[in-house]
């Protein structure tokens, strides 16, 4: 109960509410110290079960076979500690940082569309993981998580981005037979920014040009668009190399941003359930107003609410039991 009411609000409410609801005399040092205590048990055992997990062969499993497994994966800062940034460098004006990026990334699956056409995600099938590490270990994290769900059994695997580079490097390197689609919402949010760069002076012509961009990138024309951008290229040598940048994003990407086709096929092409999960399981815990992280305590609550809204409580406390 202190685990799970330290993991849903600030400590100080995980006491009250204890005390509320269930009649317990606890200090909110108590809540913070088994709540973070029970997180870093939940990661030692995940991890346990990851290592097992990737001990095995990939073999196809004679279970069910899955449509649609899809895996995506972001990043989102976490107001930490000061101790815990020396040396990092960072966007403060002293150069300094404030934050550290916590990666998490959700696995779910797809059977069916509606009847327009639309991709349904599988009720109650998306599960998280996360934590502050490096793209490296992510990476082992998050392919865990997609063997540990089924990756040999599906019979496609989408990887949703928002076009990044350790997105794209990680999609590679872990799931090399993967469709990859960048996130159409990002990809929309960089044409806007190079509108706003080529045509900006007039804003009726600038609004007219991002519409077109739009039809076209949702028609998968990355090329044309790219085409169609580069004689417009700014003077001022700021505005140019920030414009060249957005071209070379649309550039690089271009085969992962076939939205049509990925739609003909009936997928998902926004990255929506990991953007909300940025929000539902870091932020609205980790970043409120005026808190501040060590590295320990904010992994150790992560798992804890990753665990949470993956329905994973039970397969923890039956563990400890056996």
């Amino acid at each position: 109960m202190m685990a799970r009411a330290g993991s849903q609000s600030t400590f100080k409410d995980g006491r009250d509410d204890l005390k509320i609801y269930a009649g317990l005399e606890v200090s909110a040092k108590d809540v913070e110290r088994v709540a973070e205590r029970i997180g870093q048990e939940m990661e030692s055992w995940s991890e346990r079960e990851r290592k097992e997990i990737l001990s095995r062969d990939l073999q196809p499993e004679p279970e069910k076979d899955i449509s649609v497994l899809y895996v995506s994966y972001d990043g989102t800062g976490v107001p930490m500690m000061r101790e815990e940034m020396r040396g990092v460098r960072g966007k403060q004006p002293d150069g300094t940082a404030r934050t550290r990026e916590a990666k998490l990334g959700c696995v779910f699956t797809q059977t069916t569309v509606d009847e327009a056409g639309y991709p349904v995600r599988d009720p109650e099938t998306t599960t998280f993981v996360g934590a502050i590490e490096t793209a490296e270990a992510f990476g082992w994290r998050i392919y865990g998580e997609a063997r540990r769900r089924g990756l040999a059994r599906a019979r496609l695997v989408v990887v949703l981005g928002d076009g990044a580079e350790w997105v794209k490097n990680l999609a590679e390197w872990h799931f090399p037979g993967a469709i990859l689609i960048v996130d159409l919402y990002h990809a929309r949010q960089h044409l806007s920014n190079l509108c706003r760069i080529l045509f900006g002076a007039t804003e009726k012509k600038m609004e007219r040009q991002r519409r077109r961009f739009w039809a076209w990138l949702d028609a998968g024309r990355v090329e044309q668009i790219v085409r169609q951008a580069r004689p417009h290229l700014p003077l001022d040598p700021d505005l140019k190399k920030t414009a060249e940048g957005e071209i070379q994003y649309l550039a690089k990407n271009k085969n992962r941003m076939r939205y049509a086709e990925f739609r003909a096929q009936g997928l998902f092409v926004g990255s929506g359930v990991i953007e909300a999960g940025c929000k539902t399981v870091i932020g609205q815990r980790l970043k409120q107003s005026g808190m501040e992280w060590s590295n320990r305590g904010a992994n150790a609550i992560i798992t804890l609410r990753c665990m949470m809204k993956s329905n994973r409580l039970e397969d923890y406390w039956e563990s400890r039991i056996a």
